[in-house]
Order: structure tokens, then sequence, then C-alpha cells
């Protein structure tokens, strides 16, 4: 048994434990996105839009991720309805945002892991790196639509405003804070590299790699902006036409 197939074995049961049923869908939506960004990579490498398929992809996970790791169908379906808005928010965003930073493709550092090989793949570089913009921001998505939904739930939409507000305001504060942590935690290596060999700071902020991966957080950090009151509003719209 190697250490991945034990750490799965391990989240599972956990999982199992802790959060019972509902930890157990949790887990096959993992299992099912996993499973779906494969199939994603396997289209984008046989020909297809990578843009096109990003989106695509990026709606079903939500769907899993959402409906099977909620309890409740009236959440579940509030925060996908936001999701779907925020989504559709930021493929402007992130085509805007990739198309002027030029970032796409390998940086300088690639070229010795690269030397020797093609990249005429015949895939548009450009629009890998909008997909997995895109699709970097599911995560984040997912967890603040879920949350707000949830927390709104529990509440008087009317009488508890004041309060919804100051609970997103909450979640927007620790998501951001996991998403930056979560860069410079994977990112601690490249730092160390770029200390060890004396980049200046421009140097740095003008690097491709940097750049590319400092774009996809602040992607997630504004997908979490965003989804904070686009889930408000929905679940207010959703209130008042049931009320009719």
């Amino acid at each position: 048994m190697n250490a991945m197939l034990a750490l799965i074995i391990c989240l599972f049961v956990l999982l199992l434990a802790v959060g019972g049923k509902q930890g157990t869908g949790s887990f096959a939506a993992l299992m099912l996105n996993s499973l779906i960004i494969m199939i994603a990579v396997i289209l984008m490498a046989g020909g297809f839009a990578p843009l096109g398929v990003g989106i695509v992809a990026g709606m079903l996970i939500l769907a899993c991720t959402i409906f099977l790791s909620s309890g409740d169908n009236e959440v579940a379906g509030i925060a996908f309805v936001a999701s779907l808005i925020v989504l559709a928010c930021l493929v402007l965003v992130v085509f805007t945002a990739l198309h002027l930073s030029a970032t796409a493709g390998f940086g300088a550092e690639d070229g010795e892991d690269l030397e020797g090989m093609s990249t005429a793949i015949g895939v548009s570089f450009r629009q890998l790196a909008m997909a997995a913009g895109l699709m970097s921001t599911l995560g984040a998505i997912a967890e603040a639509a879920i949350a707000v939904a949830a927390g709104m739930h529990e509440l008087d939409i009317e009488a508890d405003l004041p309060g919804i507000m100051r609970m997103g305001r909450e979640i927007i504060g620790t998501a951001i804070n996991t998403l930056f942590f979560g860069f410079f935690g994977g990112f601690c290596g490249l730092f160390i590299w770029f200390a060890q060999l004396h980049y200046p700071l421009w140097q740095v902020l003008n690097n491709k790699i940097f750049v590319s991966e400092m774009l996809d957080v602040l992607f997630s950090v504004l997908a979490v902006i965003l989804t904070i009151p686009v889930t408000i509003w929905v679940a207010r719209q959703r209130a008042h036409a049931v009320r009719r």
C-alpha cells in the first residue's frame, strides 16, 4: 500500500466517522470530481477547446460538490444557482486578465525540464491557462456558497439581515487567509529559490510562474467576495418568491 492510498482510506474513515452519511457524500463528490478532471484533461488533449471544456467541467464539479456535500436540497439549490452566476462572471474576468497578462505557457525556469521536448502540441496554452484559472476557483465558490446558504436557511432573512452580512464578512476573512496561506505554503520552495539566486523584487514580480499562480489566487479571492452577496441575493429572491 502506497502513501496516497493510505491517506485516501484514512480520509474516508474520518469522513464516515465524523460526517456520517453526509461525510460519505463528500467523499463521493471528491471521487467524482477527480474523475471529471481526468476526463476534462483527456478531452483537452484530444483537441477540444480547453476553455469550453473547463466551463462545462466547472459546472459539473460545482453540482457534484454542492449537492453531494449538502444534506438539504433547498440549501444546495440556492448555493448552486449562486455558484453558476459567479462562475459566469468569472469567465469574463479570467479571460480578460489572462489575455492581458500574457502568462500562458512555460516560464524560463521550465527550460531545463523541457529541453529536448516539443511544445507544439496543438493546444492553446492561453486557453489552458484560462481553464486552469477558472477551475482553481471552484472550491472557494462552492465552500462560500454553501456556508452562506446554510446560515441563511437557519435565520430570518429580513429580520437577521445585519447578522447575515456580518456572517458573510467573517467567511470572506477566513477564506482569504486560507487561500493566501495555501499559496505561500505551496510556493515556499520557489521563494527560497528566488532568494538563493538573488532575484531582485522587480524580477520576481514579473516572473511568469509567480504571476500566473498569484492570478489564480486572486481569482479565488474575487470568487469568494462575489459569492457572498450573490448567494444572499439568490436566497432573498427565493424567499420572496415562496412568500408570494
